[in-house]
């Protein structure tokens, strides 16, 4: 029996080294072109010791010597001369965009940032910010005669020279409630600001993007990846803009402009903090349901989702270098890479989502993701 034990053991620990191993040559393959080639090396190396010695071992060394090297070497940066770019940002009004507005200001790109109160506090924070070659626009991206009209001034400052990127980074959380008892304006709320805007944003300045062989970035989620409970409405308008990117990144290719799609997991911003009142939405919760359904969950669980936010933002990490570097990289670098992963378990989670059986994500994930300790009604009844 110990015999058995220690067998199974080590077939175990050499499915698992073996499987991260080739894991890491796909990641790197996908995400790098320097790295992907020393990727491709080490994985032709790795296929005869796969086979002639051991195989858990020999997984397991070549995957700690890629990621030495990635570490290392792989992610060492080429960038672009910034004279005479200039990017788009949608949603500076705070978070990502804000951030990022101010550090391309610095960085000396011609900036644009659309937000969506030109006259609101974050607006005058960026008009304030000294930068000559940050200008602030009025820009609702759900509304189509604001992007017009910013495709027009944009056109008339670019010229011939074109638009080099595009960072379509506004978006909304909406609330956080179970899917069967959010209101379908929620969802169309999410894919309209999420999902719609980007793409009528993409089809818009894609005219001025080709002049320059540029770049657009979408800003999408780790939510997108994996279901997490709570965030239908967010997440399937962040699958969908995932799903879109991947499709106009191959479709742009022969065109010189590259797409890169960025998976950031929660870091602390105001998206989590741009609702409208609590008992607002509580009363307009409690009005789209069916008796039966009111019932059934019962308002005091509805109640206390309202604080689920403010508890999911206390949890986050408020330092936003790991998306701005990420952002900086797809928009700047002589490489960009087609995916981007900031945050410690943006890449984490949605892998082991992918490789664990349904049953064993459908366990972790409610416990991993738990926002309120209430319970429904009719839960609690049984």
């Amino acid at each position: 029996m110990g015999n058995s034990d220690s067998g199974f053991c080590i077939s175990t620990f050499c499915a698992i080294a073996t499987a991260a191993y080739v894991y890491t040559v796909v990641r790197q393959v996908t995400e790098g072109c320097y790295a992907g080639c020393w990727a491709i090396a080490l994985g032709t190396l790795g296929c005869p010791l796969y086979f002639w010695g051991c195989p858990g071992c020999c997984g397991l060394l070549l995957c700690c010597s890629l990621c030495l090297y990635y570490v290392t070497v792989g992610r060492r940066v080429e960038w672009l001369s910034m004279h005479g770019r200039a990017v788009l940002v949608t949603g500076c009004d705070s978070g990502f965009g804000h951030a990022l507005a101010k550090l391309l200001g610095e960085l000396g790109v011609t900036v644009f940032a659309g937000v969506l109160d030109a006259s609101g506090p974050g607006a005058q924070q960026l008009k304030e910010h000294g930068s000559k070659d940050l200008q602030v626009l009025q820009l609702d991206v759900t509304d189509h005669s604001q992007i017009e009209q910013a495709h027009r001034y944009i056109c008339a400052q670019v010229g011939e020279d074109g638009l080099w990127g595009l960072v379509n980074n506004a978006g909304i959380l909406g609330y956080t409630a179970d899917g069967e008892i959010q209101p379908i304006t929620a969802y169309r709320r999410c894919m309209d600001v999420n999902f719609l805007s980007a793409v009528k944003m993409c089809q818009v300045f894609l005219p001025l993007l080709r002049r320059s062989r540029g770049r657009i970035v979408n800003i999408s989620s780790m939510a997108g990846e994996m279901p997490i409970p709570m965030f239908s409405p967010y997440g399937a308008s962040k699958a969908a803009l995932s799903i879109f990117s991947s499709a106009l990144r191959l479709e742009l290719a022969g065109w010189g402009v590259k797409v890169a799609t960025i998976h950031p997991a929660g870091f602390r911003t105001s998206i989590f903090r741009s609702s409208e009142a609590g008992s607002r939405y509580q009363d307009k919760l409690l009005n789209s349901l069916s008796s039966d359904t009111r019932e059934d969950y019962g308002e005091a669980y509805i109640s206390s989702l309202l604080d689920c936010p403010s508890k999911m933002s206390d949890q986050l990490p408020d330092d936003l270098s790991p998306v701005l570097e990420d952002m900086r990289h797809a928009l700047l670098s002589v490489h960009p890479e087609p995916l981007y992963s900031p945050g410690q378990t943006a890449w984490l989670f949605p892998f082991l989502y992918h490789l664990c059986p349904t049953a064993v994500s459908d366990f972790i994930i409610p416990r991993l993701f738990k926002f309120t300790d209430s319970l429904p009604a009719g839960l609690r009844m049984n």
